[in-house]
């Protein structure tokens, strides 16, 4: 099984990784920004990581593999996504790391927009204006 030393080891192979903590829990940071970490809210499972990871991506893992990926109500609008490490075999969860590291670099094999890492909003139509007519004489 799995375990956050695992996940440690995993993405300190990636370039610039390094552990920190946050919040008293560990953590892994690249370049200082955070990569992943063991869930610091208490509305997360417990033998679990916090992976950030864009939204498009997360829908699809909890599409594909709600098993072994979730996200509650306090990760909902962090670009992140809640993993059960009991669930992952190394490989998927090495994959994982990789596009979270070039989520959170930017450095991702194709272009992403920075659309990608807001939150999906609900869009509702806009009210049509009418515009005053000009009288020119």
């Amino acid at each position: 099984m799995l375990t956050f030393d695992s996940v440690k080891r995993i993405a300190c192979k990636l370039p610039e990784v390094s552990a920190s903590k946050i919040h008293g829990k560990p953590a892994l940071k690249v370049s200082g920004k955070l990569l992943a970490c063991v869930p610091v809210h208490s509305s997360a499972e417990s033998g679990c990581a916090a992976v950030r990871i864009d939204f498009v991506q997360r829908a699809g893992l909890l599409r594909e593999s709600p098993e072994t990926y979730y996200v509650t109500n306090h990760y909902t609008p962090y670009p992140m996504v809640l993993v059960r490490l009991a669930r992952i075999e190394e490989t998927e969860l090495e994959n994982l790391l990789r596009r979270s590291w070039e989520f959170v670099t930017g450095n991702a094999a194709d272009s992403r927009s920075k659309e990608r890492s807001q939150p999906p909003t609900l869009r509702t139509p806009k009210t049509t204006r009418q515009r005053p007519v000009s009288h020119k004489s």
